[in-house]
């Protein structure tokens, strides 16, 4: 029996995007499955990262599972790594539009780990950051605080989320899994409204290199605890589990 919601608290950015309303039986009794085997991990709080190729949909996910632990009486904050990408004031001092530049240079991971993840490791640590510069508008959200609880559970979700920069901060690991052919097109119209044109070329040419790479380097697969085949939203499957 599921107890009565205390409350999802999320990220200040402007890269919002909505908890999907519920797209089929399937979807969302496997959402209830993870939701069940993150709780069982007990008491204390817990790190759930959420990866998978740009547009694979690991956002919806994070906000359907952040859902379903919070009406289960256990607070929930929500974050992405695209929230703790490096100002593009800074982008002269670096590639980041290569395929490579952008693995190795658009996130800052030593921020994700003094904001979000190492307060949210240390158990006396009561509050941490979910943003730190807004994508978009390019805000520091550096200096705003969330609660943390004793019990809170963090949902990240993001690209490269299992790099060995932040591998080992992560209690349970999800990897949501698309080809890369549908994650350029899913990606290109995702993106139409800031890309334009360009938005095809960005994700073949840009994130799909560096997602390449990333698979090649950090080899992230084997060490998760589920893979979900999300080709089709309305029927994820459990690939292995």
């Amino acid at each position: 029996m599921r107890s009565q919601q205390v409350g999802v608290h999320h990220s200040a950015s402007s890269w919002q995007q909505r908890c999907p309303p519920a797209a089929s039986v399937k979807r969302s009794t496997l959402v209830e499955e993870i939701a069940k085997r993150v709780l069982a991990l007990g008491q204390g709080r817990l790190l759930v990262g959420i990866d998978g190729f740009t547009a694979a949909g690991k956002t919806s996910f994070g906000h359907e599972l952040a859902d379903w632990i919070s009406a289960a009486g256990r607070p929930v904050l929500r974050a992405t790594l695209d929230d703790f990408k490096r100002p593009w004031r800074d982008r002269h001092l670096y590639d980041r539009e290569s395929g490579e530049g952008y693995y190795r240079n658009a996130y800052d991971y030593e921020a994700v780990k003094r904001l979000l993840l190492d307060p949210c490791r240390s158990s006396g640590a009561t509050s941490c950051v979910l943003c730190s510069i807004d994508p978009l508008t390019q805000r520091d959200h550096s200096s705003e605080v969330t609660p943390l609880g004793a019990d809170a559970v963090l949902i990240v979700d993001g690209v490269f989320a299992f790099r060995p920069e932040i591998n080992e901060y992560w209690d349970f690991r999800l990897w949501m899994q698309v080809d890369a052919e549908l994650s350029v097109q899913r990606g290109a119209e995702r993106d139409q409204n800031w890309a334009g044109s360009e938005a095809e070329s960005i994700h073949r040419n840009r994130y799909l290199v560096a997602e390449r790479i990333y698979l090649q380097e950090a080899d992230p697969l084997p060490t998760m605890d589920v893979v979900i085949d999300n080709s089709v939203f309305t029927r994820p499957q459990v690939v292995t589990s």
